[in-house]
């Protein structure tokens, strides 16, 4: 089974979404794709995007157009906890920037661990609690991913 968005006119209405649960027998084969890629990503089987798109048989610009719309029945849940990796530049107050990005995008911070810097980079996993996630986790780690003190973002677990 998969869960899509339902189409409000030409855009998709991301505010006030509808859900449905829909067989995905009966969906077009690029929504499947688009979670397999989802899959290949977040696992770190694939480490871009278009070898995820390679890999499952789809352009990149077809990943992009349904990825924050379509996920596994089991992605829908709230409160889940997810688990981030990051190598950061060691910096005063990037982490403080990057906890604000997690508070305002509503998620819960539940544990933070960080390790001593060595040659300027600091290795830290955040665990998160999704309760009251305001956007999907890949828009976040892409948020995050253009700072400048980020050296790399991996999703690591997810609940």
């Amino acid at each position: 089974m998969s869960i899509i968005e339902r189409q409000t006119g030409d855009r998709m209405d991301k505010k006030n979404p509808t859900y449905l649960l829909v067989d995905a027998e009966v969906l077009p084969d690029i929504f499947q794709k688009v979670v397999s890629a989802k899959e290949l990503l977040s696992t770190g089987v694939c480490s871009t995007v278009q070898q995820a798109a390679v890999a499952t048989g789809i352009s990149r610009s077809a990943f992009y157009k349904y990825k924050e719309y379509v996920f596994p029945f089991y992605e829908m849940g709230k409160d889940r906890i997810i688990t981030l990796f990051l190598e950061l530049v060691d910096q005063p107050g990037i982490l403080s920037d990057i906890l604000n990005v997690f508070a305002k995008a509503g998620l819960n911070v539940l544990t933070i661990n960080q390790n001593i810097p060595i040659n300027g980079i600091a290795n830290i996993t955040v665990s998160l609690r999704t309760g009251e996630i305001e956007k999907g986790i890949a828009d976040i780690i892409e948020e995050i991913e253009q700072m400048d003190m980020v050296r790399r973002i991996k999703l690591l677990a997810r609940e």
